[in-house]
C-alpha cells in the first residue's frame, strides 16, 4: 500500500506529470535535456526527478558526470499505469510543448 501511495503522490504534480510525459515520449533524457525542455531550474528538476524515481516510476541511470532518466514499466500493475498515462498525458498542450522545446534543443546540443 505504501508504494502505491508513493506512486499517487508522484502523479499528484504538474512538473512531475510533464516530466513523465517527455520520458514517455522519448526512449531516454538526460537531466539537462528535461531543464532545457521544461525550462526549470536543475535543483527543482532533480528534486522531481527524485519523487519519481522513489515511487518507481522512472529508472536513472549514470554515463560519466551525465544521469539518464527512462520508464520503468516492468510491474505488471505499472505497465497498465503508463498506458493509461500516455493516453492521458501525451496530447496536453503543455506535453506537445514541451517536446516541441526540447526539439528546438536540437540533437547537437543534447548530452552525450
Amino acid at each position: 500500500m505504501k508504494q502505491t501511495l508513493l506512486i499517487y503522490k508522484a502523479l499528484a504534480d504538474e512538473t512531475r506529470l510533464r516530466i513523465l510525459a517527455l520520458l514517455l515520449s522519448e526512449s531516454e533524457l538526460c537531466v539537462c535535456d528535461i531543464i532545457a525542455a521544461i525550462k526549470l531550474p536543475q535543483s527543482t528538476i532533480s528534486r522531481h526527478l527524485g519523487h519519481l524515481r522513489k515511487a518507481g516510476l522512472v529508472n536513472d541511470r549514470r554515463c560519466g558526470m551525465w544521469i539518464y532518466y527512462s520508464i520503468r514499466d516492468s510491474v505488471d500493475t505499472q505497465k497498465e499505469l503508463i498506458s493509461l498515462l500516455k493516453k492521458q498525458l501525451l496530447n496536453r498542450k503543455a506535453s506537445v510543448a514541451d517536446r516541441e522545446q526540447l526539439a528546438s534543443f536540437g540533437e547537437g546540443n543534447r548530452c552525450v
